[in-house]
């Protein structure tokens, strides 16, 4: 290494990675504590270019106002709500830091990262109707799911998704539900104003093209941080109070490096997607909503298909998939040996047993990747009976790493969703997995504030209070509470319901 350890730089916090978690900690602990120093380290040339990016992901404000896989029916035939109410909670809680940071004047504008864009769902046959029927009475009843609409009648789904229902063949039972309250966010951007906020006061360095090599413990309760600048500028250590490891798919290599037991076990399993993109003004125009359909048998969570209405830097796209696929990588632009460098003898059991017990998501995942444009554009066709070949191109989204962890009975389980590890006493923290990821970003930030911050809460909880009003408690167990939540983000972010 080109610098002493012992007189290397210290930081109270180093972020690694220049995503959309990262800028989230980073912006929440600023406000919490400003005298805090700051380092980010990146290994690209700028922020948000991973699944962060405004293409890379389909921009959707989980709350489950839409996503048909976070309501599954019972053996009983009921509709189980409950996730569906975590994931529109945690939402809330982003809105309400979002709202915050409009509020004072530290984002200039909502619109500079969110726009409103109705959520739908949208199912055809017999049986899944009678699921959207179910499912709307069950969720209408919910605060959080107020002003939420039904309809099986083809007339108000023209009106609402004119695009979908043009030349749809009659005859099939329809069924969608609508709410005014969704919305487009561009992480991408999100990311930026967070970093160009943590970046106008001092105490914060940010290190672009500069990659953690390895994480090491002192002894003192902190932790040595190699760095190698990318583009040939040598190697340093610096020294951190704190560590938070919110670099995607490249977390656990790190948090293996790392030593501490919480991530002995745990193993990745990469999921690369594709999705169709529409510019084309005239099919543009014709669209504003974001539509999920309901998934096909064997497929993942996360590729439920849906069709989105993105705005992207102030102009309208749309996006339809994801098609999955199967890619060795851990980040978009990582190393084809990320899953092969990530099995250890600590995790190698597990994921062999998720191997075993995942036929069904390997077959899909094979049929996905050998399907042909002629066969992507036949599942677009399923929700635009118009589209043209011509008006779709096909690009990558960004890369994503589901968590394996042991299990006494199974041996290994697949997690979908996100896994906040933390050790050294917390003085490290870590976050893995993917969606909803991005739109549940600032609580799952306070997560890691809880756990490694403890001491410090006391004296933080005024503060935190008024960041987000809801702060300890649950909006859907208060209908009051949530009325009134939902009244200022409406307002503060500009949204139509």
């Amino acid at each position: 290494m080109t610098s002493n350890p012992s007189s290397a730089t210290t930081y109270d916090v180093v972020l690694i990675g220049g995503g959309i978690m990262s800028a989230t900690l980073g912006a929440l602990l600023r406000q919490l504590e400003p005298g805090l120093s700051i380092a980010l380290f990146g290994r690209l040339d700028d922020v948000a270019l991973e699944s962060s990016n405004g293409w890379n992901n389909a921009g959707t404000g989980h709350s489950a106002l839409c996503e048909l896989n976070y309501t599954p029916l019972r053996p009983d035939g009921t509709v189980d709500i409950s996730k569906a109410v975590n994931v529109n909670e945690a939402f809330q809680v982003s809105r309400q830091f979002w709202s915050y940071l409009v509020e004072t004047g530290q984002i200039a504008s909502p619109r500079d990262f969110l726009n409103p864009i109705p959520h739908m769902s949208f199912v055809w046959g017999a049986e899944n109707v009678d699921f959207l029927r179910r499912r709307y009475a069950a969720l209408q009843q919910h605060p959080l799911f107020e002003g939420m609409s039904f309809t099986t009648d083809e007339g108000q789904m023209r009106q609402w998704m004119p695009l979908v229902m043009q030349d749809r063949a009659p005859g099939q039972p329809l069924a969608a539900t609508w709410h005014p309250a969704g919305t487009d966010v561009n992480f991408g951007a999100l990311t930026h104003r967070l970093i160009d906020l943590l970046a106008s006061k001092p105490g914060f360095d940010l290190n672009l093209a500069h990659e953690v090599e390895d994480l090491t413990p002192t002894g003192d309760g902190q932790w040595d941080v190699a760095v190698r600048a990318v583009h040939g500028g040598g190697e340093r250590r610096v020294r951190a109070k704190f560590v938070f490891v919110g670099a995607g798919g490249g977390a656990l290599h790190l948090l293996q490096k790392s030593g501490i037991p919480e991530a002995r076990g745990i193993g990745g399993f990469p999921v690369s997607g594709q999705f169709l993109r529409c510019t084309n003004p005239d099919v543009v125009s014709q669209h504003h909503a974001k539509v999920y359909g309901k998934a096909s048998v064997g497929a993942p969570p996360m590729s439920v298909p849906h069709l989105d209405t993105r705005v992207i830097d102030g102009r309208q796209g749309l996006l339809f998939g994801p098609y999955a696929g199967f890619s060795t990588k851990f980040l978009k632009q990582g190393s084809w040996l990320d899953l092969p460098r990530s099995i250890r003898m600590d995790n190698i059991g597990a994921m062999m047993a998720v191997a075993r017990d995942n036929m069904p998501l390997t077959k899909y995942l094979i049929q996905q990747v050998m399907q042909s444009n002629e066969d992507r554009l036949k599942a677009l066709r399923d929700f635009v009976p118009t589209a043209r070949k011509e008006d779709w191109e096909l690009i990558t989204a960004g890369q994503r790493v589901q968590v394996i962890k042991k299990d006494a009975k199974k041996g290994g389980v697949l997690q979908f969703g996100t896994e906040v590890v933390t050790g050294g006493g917390g003085s490290i923290a870590g976050l893995l997995g993917a969606s909803p990821g991005a739109s549940t970003a600032a609580p799952i930030m306070l997560t890691v504030l809880q756990r490694c911050f403890a001491d410090r809460l006391p004296q933080w909880e005024a503060r935190l209070r008024e960041m987000v009003p809801s702060y300890g408690t649950r909006l859907g167990q208060d209908a009051a509470l949530c009325a009134q939540v939902r009244e200022r983000t409406r307002t503060a972010l500009q949204l139509d319901g």
